[in-house]
């Protein structure tokens, strides 16, 4: 088994024999020198695993031989060792981005510590998250079995979502431990949607989950009605695990009032779920009072065209008479524009900026090559997500607002999940498109595999046709045609899908923000 390898520099090297015993017992390799300079030559000559630096040694200081190791090799994690507790030497060792800074006299202890934080830390942090799971396995299976409630299932996805997070770096078999739960999970909340899903729409029924035509009423005008300004910035096909992995670069400007998970209305796509976030109606309610402003599914128009208009119904129908603008963005060039335009609205109470996370990602469709090779997992979706997040534009727009005295809504309309398992369902010439749903008056299906509804007005869903049928994939599964069904089915599995039922598309992040007082 390969030794971890240790370089020490310390003009007083022979004082720290017993140091150097303590470590070499320990199973560590030990190489000593007595100046900056040698330690310099060392580590241009050998590769080591951490270095210690003494800060005051003759000839070349420990913070001058750090700069020229630095130099040969920035990636080797270095701990500073002083006997000063100056606050510039502190602060010149932590700006040349030092592993450690520990105060002399150190013993054998802090050592040890400090190597265990920089080189076994990852193995250290894997074992003992892969631990910590596996005890928790078995609760959260118990209470997958037992989730009779809406926030039950919100609480397990959220344990869910932490140890995918948590496990997701120590490369180990938990990983598919964990996968196969999710599953599990998933295969147990179709059942639970099936059986309360049209429930939750019976009039006079109050015990149902805030869904996307509440986001305004229960999270937006409260605000608004406070006297504060609020901006609501809602992420197209935004997960809460993506969330999750963005919510750290916002930390430094930010502190979370709230953060909350809710429920996407089926089916979990754009056109449905967000103008039921706008309107604050279901599309069916849309249809029927501003049929102006619906778009069927089978018809060519855009289905989005009219989210000011429809932000404007909800405000009058609540008889709020706040000024707002809307801003939709589709790339970066837009973004760029959004913040030059932002002196002609910042003043509004109300501000609504939807930003179309997959095609500022992509600049192509949603299955486009690109994504499908760089998002190959939903690690690597998340990854992605992230880098759009810090190299967009968005990121300057937060970094704006944080010198405001705003809050600041984040929200999304649908999540996605990455599908697997193809169906079979046959439907004439105008059935609808989507893989994760259907629309149509003649399907064929097979009832046990899909969530169907023959009558859309139990769930308040607008009808194309007298027999139209609303059919959702639930799990990973996806929507197939018989017809050329093997070419179909290599080309969408393993890409990242909404319309459906999971907990991925439908339950879904709505978080308020405060700036930070600089």
């Amino acid at each position: 088994m390969k030794k971890d390898k240790i370089l020490w520099a310390d003009d007083e090297i022979d004082l720290l024999r017993a140091h150097i015993l303590f470590l070499e017992s320990k199973g560590y390799e030990v190489v000593c020198v007595n100046n900056g300079q040698d330690a310099a030559d060392k580590a241009r000559e050998e590769n080591f695993d951490i270095i210690f630096l003494d800060e005051n040694m003759p000839g070349l200081s420990g913070l001058e031989a750090l700069a020229k190791i630095k130099e040969i090799d920035n990636t080797v994690p270095i701990v500073m060792i002083t006997k000063s507790e100056e606050e510039n030497i502190m602060n010149q060792a932590i700006g040349n981005k030092i592993a450690d800074y520990l105060i002399k006299p150190v013993n054998p202890s802090q050592i040890l510590l400090s190597l265990k934080k920089n080189i076994n830390k990852h193995k250290i942090i894997s074992d003992t998250t892969t631990d910590s799971y596996r005890s928790e396995f078995g609760r959260i299976g118990m209470q997958i079995n037992d989730s009779l409630t809406y926030q039950d299932w919100i609480e397990v996805y959220k344990k869910l979502v932490y140890w995918e997070l948590e496990l997701e770096n120590t490369g180990n078999q938990m990983d598919e431990v964990l996968k196969m739960q999710k599953e599990e999970a998933n295969s147990t909340f179709v059942k639970f949607i099936k059986k309360n899903y049209i429930g939750w729409f019976q009039d006079g029924n109050e015990q149902r989950p805030v869904m996307s035509q509440d986001i305004f009423k229960k999270k937006v005008f409260p605000l608004l009605d406070n006297g504060e300004q609020v901006f609501v910035i809602v992420l197209d096909n935004f997960r809460y695990d993506q969330w999750r992995v963005i919510k750290e670069t916002l930390r430094d400007d930010f502190t979370v009032e709230e953060e909350e998970l809710y429920y996407s209305i089926l089916p979990t796509a754009t056109q449905y779920a967000r103008n039921a976030i706008f309107s604050g109606l279901m599309p069916l309610q849309i249809q029927q009072m501003y049929p102006e402003f619906w778009v069927d599914d089978d018809e060519e128009e855009g289905k989005n065209l009219y989210e000011s208009e429809l932000i404007q119904t909800q405000l009058d129908r609540f008889r709020k008479k706040y000024a707002f603008s809307y801003h939709k963005i589709n790339d970066n060039t837009a973004g760029e524009r959004l913040i030059e335009n932002l002196p002609r609205f910042i003043n509004n109470p109300l501000n609504v900026v939807v930003f179309n996370f997959v095609d500022m990602l992509s600049h192509a469709r949603t299955d486009s090559k690109m994504i499908r090779e760089l998002a190959s997992s939903d690690a690597a979706y998340r990854s992605l997500t992230l880098s759009w997040f810090k190299h967009s534009s968005i990121i300057e727009f937060f970094k704006i607002l944080a010198n405001k005295n705003v809050k600041i809504v984040v929200t999304t309309d649908h999540g996605t999940i990455r599908v697997n398992n193809a169906i079979k369902v046959v439907g004439d010439r105008n059935t609808t498109t989507n893989l994760r749903y259907k629309v149509g008056k003649n399907l064929n299906f097979n009832q046990k595999e899909v969530f169907w509804i023959n009558k859309p007005e139990k769930i308040k869903l607008p009808s194309p046709n007298v027999s139209s049928t609303y059919i959702f994939a639930g799990n990973d599964d996806f929507f197939a045609y018989p017809n050329n069904y093997n070419y179909y089915v290599s080309y969408y599995k393993g890409t990242f899908q909404h319309g459906g039922i999971s907990l991925e598309e439908m339950l879904i992040p709505v978080v308020t923000l405060n700036a930070k007082k600089k």
